[in-house]
């Protein structure tokens, strides 16, 4: 039983303006249906438009999932998933949500960017989906700004807390060059083939 595919169109690739590029991911019931569904409903409800992939780590992976309005960020806060367990590996061009301990899956999501990451597995981070074409496009999402200052105090990376009250206002003028998503769609009619 396969998701559906949804279609990322990405610009400010390598951190340059103009520079775009499109990837395909496809949900994963199988493995996570809870997170798989959310996911899906984010995407139809316009959620990661705009949205900066704000935390990106080469060879580890890619962060993504406040909303550039602090208002409808807000109205997902606290609106919780429950966890799941974890049914493939974090192997590069899974996605997983982020969490900040049990029971706390919401919005934020990662993309794995290498095969390594079996340690998340263990700390309970559910794969929902798979990017199944377009990895090189992931793999140009802009890294410059290094880990945020959440992870790492003298990291140059945004502050999740200002993305979260601030929203795109506080990353366009602070972080410029972050990669994001100008149109994120579902495809329909084309047949979409897993990866793994």
């Amino acid at each position: 039983l396969y998701g559906r595919p949804i279609e990322f169109t990405a610009e400010n690739l390598d951190g340059e303006p103009g520079e775009t590029g499109t990837f395909i991911v496809l949900t994963r019931p199988d493995w996570a249906p809870i997170g798989a569904g959310r996911f899906e409903t984010l995407v139809s409800e316009g959620f990661f438009e705009e949205c900066r992939v704000f935390r990106v780590l080469p060879n580890f992976m890619a962060q993504f999932g406040i909303n550039g309005d602090p208002e409808v960020q807000a109205k997902w806060n606290s609106n919780y998933i429950e966890d799941e367990p974890v049914a493939v590996s974090n192997s590069r061009g899974t996605i997983s949500f982020a969490s900040a301990g049990p029971g706390t899956r919401t919005t934020q999501l990662f993309i794995n960017l290498n095969d390594r990451n079996s340690f998340l597995d263990k700390r309970g981070f559910s794969p929902i989906g798979q990017v199944v074409e377009g990895m090189d496009v992931v793999e140009r999402f802009y890294s410059g700004y290094g880990e945020t200052v959440n992870f790492d105090p003298s990291g140059e990376g945004p502050d999740q807390d200002l993305i979260q009250s601030e929203g795109n206002e506080y990353l366009q003028s602070s972080y410029p060059k972050l990669s994001y998503y100008s149109k994120v769609q579902f495809l329909y009619g084309r047949p979409i083939e897993p990866s793994m």
